[in-house]
């Protein structure tokens, strides 16, 4: 299924749901970040998805990077809210959402790094690399806040 996102664009089409989800800045001994290349755009992304009804915001973090990337982590802390509204992601079954996403800190415990279906490429990347990979301005954003080492949680 194929994913367009939108930001404060006019054209995006108007949003039929709310989807509270979460993501993940997933760091390894050295501080790489580890980013996935989402096969449904192309772009690189932080591991991240829906919340399920039995979740906690903090264990669907858990969850969806050890579905997205084999690896299973723990939440060290939290980079931020992002509730934008003016950020539209549009999905060809007619999906066109509105994302709540709350993005937390994580460090590796264990697995193996696997790419799923949902990605075509795992890579942890050099804070330096960022600007050369193709990403959406917000998962930019959340990494730029992360780097910034805030005393707070962004809210916005």
């Amino acid at each position: 299924m194929a994913r367009t996102e939108y930001y404060d664009d006019p054209t995006a089409p108007e949003p039929n749901s709310l989807v509270v989800a979460a993501s993940a800045v997933v760091t390894d001994d050295a501080g790489r970040i580890l980013l996935q290349r989402r096969r449904d755009n192309d772009l690189w992304a932080l591991p991240g998805g829906g919340m399920d009804m039995g979740d906690s915001l903090p264990g669907t973090a858990v969850r969806e990077v050890r579905e997205e990337t084999g690896l299973d982590v723990e939440v060290t802390g939290l980079v931020g809210t992002y509730t934008d509204p003016r950020h539209i992601i549009a999905y060809s079954d007619g999906e066109v959402r509105r994302q709540f996403n709350v993005c937390f800190t994580a460090r590796i415990v264990g697995g193996t790094l696997a790419i799923s279906d949902e990605s075509t490429e795992l890579r942890f990347v050099h804070q330096g690399e960022l600007d050369k990979l193709p990403m959406h301005h917000t998962q930019r954003l959340r990494l730029r806040h992360y780097l910034e080492n805030r005393a707070a949680p962004y809210l916005g």
